[in-house]
């Protein structure tokens, strides 16, 4: 037996397949070591500073931005607060003789001027002999008759229809009393085309049929240029549009005005002049006719 398992030279043991373990002492054990919380959670404070500064730069630019808007709605309503000072029925011309009313005159006119002619001829070929004296007598009193019945005041009493020429001389007046009213609205600087700017607030006046009006209003000669009435009616159109679009240009600029003193920003509130002068208050104003 001892023999058997006394080394032998020449043989190799064959290593075994897996390493022996022999059971040693228990291994030391680890301490537990307790992370430290980040420094921005033991200080109560982090993180505050930068959100501050967030809000108050965006409350900044906030404000910045209702200054400007404020400046520019009260730029466009004082260069636009003539518009309320129109006449709707200066501009309307709503007593304006009609097509048909003039046609009636002119027909009334023509046969006046034809009795009156014929009446004459029978006159004149009764002094050359070719009628009667009697018919050229009686010619010669329809001649005056018909002539002196031509007569404005002598025609008021037999007739209560205006003439033809009545009917020219009131459309003649009723242009001119439009364009003097649009030359005051117009004044020197032009009303019009400084009313562009409110298509803001009404999207008509982006209408190309004003385009005309804009460019003349900006060289300053619309009034002179207004000569039917066609071109007073396109005018008033868009005074009209204009006047909406101020109303809503207006509220816009008190509703601003307000916001700005709820939110104590005292300098937007001066940038909107303390909505001192609007163009209604100034339509107050004038209680008298503008034009």
């Amino acid at each position: 037996m001892a023999e058997n398992t006394r080394y032998q030279p020449g043989k190799s043991e064959t290593p075994p397949e897996e390493p022996l373990l022999r059971q040693g002492r228990q291994a030391d054990p680890v301490p537990v070591v307790t992370a430290a919380p980040p420094d921005h959670q033991q200080d109560p404070d982090h993180g505050k500073e930068p959100a501050i500064e967030a809000s108050g730069s965006g409350a900044g630019n906030e404000k910045t931005r209702s200054e400007s808007r404020q400046r520019k709605l009260r730029l466009m309503l004082r260069q636009c607060d003539r518009v309320v000072l129109m006449d709707f029925e200066i501009l309307a011309m709503a007593d304006w003789p009609g097509n048909y009313t003039m046609t009636l005159a002119r027909r009334r006119r023509d046969l006046w001027l034809f009795g009156s002619l014929l009446a004459g001829l029978v006159f004149l070929s009764g002094m050359t002999g070719l009628v009667p004296a009697w018919i050229a007598g009686g010619g010669f009193g329809v001649f005056v008759i018909l002539l002196v019945s031509g007569l404005p005041s002598v025609r008021g009493l037999l007739t209560r229809k205006p003439s033809f020429l009545d009917l020219l001389i009131k459309r003649r007046r009723m242009l001119q009393d439009a364009r003097k009213h649009i030359r005051h609205l117009e004044g020197s600087d032009g009303l019009l085309w400084q009313c562009a700017r409110l298509a803001e607030f009404n999207n008509t006046l982006r209408d190309a049929r004003f385009s005309e009006l804009l460019a003349l209003s900006e060289r300053r000669v619309l009034a002179n240029s207004l000569k039917r009435r066609e071109h007073i009616r396109l005018y008033l159109i868009y005074l009209l549009e204009a006047e909406k679009a101020y109303g809503r240009a207006e509220k816009a600029f008190f509703a601003g005005h307000q916001q700005a003193l709820d939110n104590g920003w005292e300098s937007a509130a001066a940038s909107s002049g303390g909505a001192r002068l609007t163009g209604r208050r100034i339509k107050r104003m004038f209680k008298t006719d503008v034009w």
